[in-house]
């Protein structure tokens, strides 16, 4: 799996790319929110402290350093942030269990989504050949590197990427949409 990492995530942060912003929300703030719920204890509190640590982000991008950790600096902007909120309101406020639970249980709509995208995924899976399902499994669930991914089916770098690729445009296929690119799991290294 090569996703952006953090430090690349951060220098587009730092030189103002708007999509930085969308691609850090993206992977970062539903963690976030799971902390500040269970910190603040109720849903709008911690509604409202993500939001004041995406706003801090928003204003200090430029200012981070570019070797930031920037999952751990937005936990640490988080929970400063509640820090001053609790000691603003003098008090912590009481743990609403149904807020907690469900902020860490997907939706009815998104579970089924998931489950149909899963089903849909693994029929597509199981129509490709034994070699392509390999190297898809090998890449998007095992999370090999390319060069573990190859040495474990003995090829080269090249002759690896090359199946790769042609790999992903036949599961793309099956899946009856275009070439899986952008996808966290499944894009090159």
């Amino acid at each position: 799996m090569t996703a952006e990492s953090d430090t690349e995530l951060v220098a587009r942060l730092r030189n103002g790319d708007p999509g930085a912003f969308d691609a850090a929300y993206a992977r970062h703030a539903p963690r976030v929110f799971r902390f500040l719920l269970r910190l603040c204890q109720r849903r709008q509190a911690a509604e409202d402290v993500l939001q004041e640590t995406w706003l801090k982000l928003a204003v200090r991008a430029p200012e981070l350093a570019p070797d930031t950790e920037l999952g751990a600096w937005l936990f640490t902007v988080a929970r400063n942030a509640w820090v001053s909120r609790a000691r603003s309101e003098g008090r912590l406020v009481e743990l609403d269990e149904t807020d907690v639970l469900a902020a860490l249980e997907p939706s009815p709509e998104a579970r089924a989504a998931a489950s149909s995208a899963v089903r849909a995924l693994e029929r597509a899976l199981a129509a490709l050949g034994e070699g392509d399902r390999e190297l898809l499994l090998l890449v998007g669930v095992e999370e090999l590197s390319h060069a573990a991914a190859a040495a474990v089916l003995g090829v080269t770098d090249v002759v690896f990427r090359q199946r790769l690729h042609r790999a992903r445009a036949r599961l793309a296929s099956e899946l009856g949409r275009a070439p899986l690119r952008a996808s966290s799991d499944w894009t090159d290294e």
